[in-house]
């Protein structure tokens, strides 16, 4: 162990203990450090950005801040991934989480097994949003505006001989959909295997639930993805962490 890390770890924990800051004789004192030890600290935890000195107190700064609000994103995260596993396994196919965050489409979570594994993520889906129904479904939830800002910087390029030909065509698909319908694709994105995704709108932030398989049991995405939509409905309420990743 590191005593000198050790120290300066309970130094922080004793800060962020005080909301209002406290002194440094006083941070000493609960820490169990002898006070010119602690001053060492405290200048050198404030130098880094992790504290900082308000009027004589120390309070936690923006380095510690980062690091509490990157655990609370992970700890969501991780809630997402467990939903995600949950309805895998109660579908019994690969299922997707995903969002629409400044600008670009962000893929949170994937829940597949070795038995039915997601589909290979072979070009960037960030890139082509207009390929797979994970995006298509979140620019169907977009303005006019967004969807057409999101296409100049990412155009329309089929990825393979069943995707949508030009921006044109994509955008005539985008208007018809209807709020809360699902959006399904058929080898757009990758041969061999056919996609559909459920859209949650909750706030201001586009997410998507989705699930794929392999083309031969494509007679079993519609009752699978219907079955996804009806425990959406019912779970909305604890999908709400998704606005907040």
């Amino acid at each position: 162990m590191i005593g000198s890390v050790q120290r300066a770890l309970r130094l922080l924990e004793a800060v962020g203990s005080h909301e209002s800051g406290a002194p440094a004789k006083q941070l000493a004192r609960e820490a169990g450090l002898a006070l010119p030890t602690a001053y060492h600290l405290l200048r050198t935890l404030a130098h880094e950005g992790y504290l900082r000195r308000e009027h004589g107190l120390f309070v936690l700064g923006e380095a510690a801040e980062r690091l509490s609000s990157s655990g609370a994103r992970q700890t969501r995260r991780s809630a997402i991934s467990d939903e995600t596993d949950r309805w895998r396994d109660a579908v019994g196919v690969p299922v997707y989480f995903a969002v629409y965050r400044a600008g670009e489409v962000e893929v949170v979570a994937i829940s597949d097994t070795p038995g039915n594994p997601a589909v290979e993520e072979w070009a960037d889906f960030r890139e082509t949003a207009h390929a797979h129904a994970i995006g298509q479904c979140l620019l169907s939830q977009l303005d006019e505006t967004d969807r057409r800002d999101h296409l100049a910087r990412y155009p329309v390029a089929p990825t393979t001989r069943y995707g949508v030909p030009d921006e044109r065509t994509l955008l005539h698909r985008l208007a018809r959909t209807r709020p809360m319908q699902p959006v399904v694709e058929i080898q757009e994105y990758a041969l061999g295997s056919v996609c559909a995704a459920v859209p949650i709108t909750m706030g201001a932030t586009p997410a998507t639930m989705a699930i794929s398989m392999p083309l031969h049991q494509a007679d079993r995405l519609m009752p699978a993805v219907r079955e996804l939509q009806r425990g959406i409905g019912r779970k909305l309420g604890s999908l709400a962490f998704s606005i907040s990743i």
